[in-house]
């Protein structure tokens, strides 16, 4: 019987490429697909650019928030109470970030854009189960 381990340094190491990246240059990204798949005008990007960077400011925000209180010992496991209250505030933000989305874009671009969204939360939702099953 033998066994082998080999360290895994792909792309898929823990730590994302937004990692090391600021607020506003991830904003900058964000806005600049969303232009290209939208077709926006400079008047949308300017306020999706807003809008994005308002975001990426509060992700990494409480990004930084959970890591301190990991390194410092003081995070532990919400409570189920605690996890509504969390999961009620993120889809309130939600609600508010797509009325913000809505009053920016036509009608034509805001269902591309709800499309797109979609889309993207479905491809995450796969991937984190597939990351479940491998253990």
């Amino acid at each position: 019987m033998s066994a082998t381990a080999q360290k895994h340094e792909g792309p898929r190491t823990g730590k994302s490429a937004k990692a090391d990246m600021t607020a506003a240059q991830i904003a900058t990204l964000h806005t600049k697909k969303l232009t290209l798949a939208l077709d926006l005008s400079q008047g949308q990007q300017k306020q999706v650019m807003q809008i994005s960077l308002e975001e990426a400011e509060m992700r990494k925000t409480k990004h930084e928030e959970i890591r301190a209180k990991k390194e410092s010992g003081v995070w532990k496991k919400p409570t189920a109470e605690e996890r509504f209250e969390i999961e009620n505030a993120r889809l309130d933000y939600q609600i508010a970030q797509h009325q913000k989305m809505k009053k920016v874009l036509s009608d034509e671009q805001y269902q591309t854009w709800k499309k797109l969204k979609l889309r993207k939360a479905m491809n995450g939702k796969k991937k984190m189960q597939e990351k479940g099953r491998r253990g």
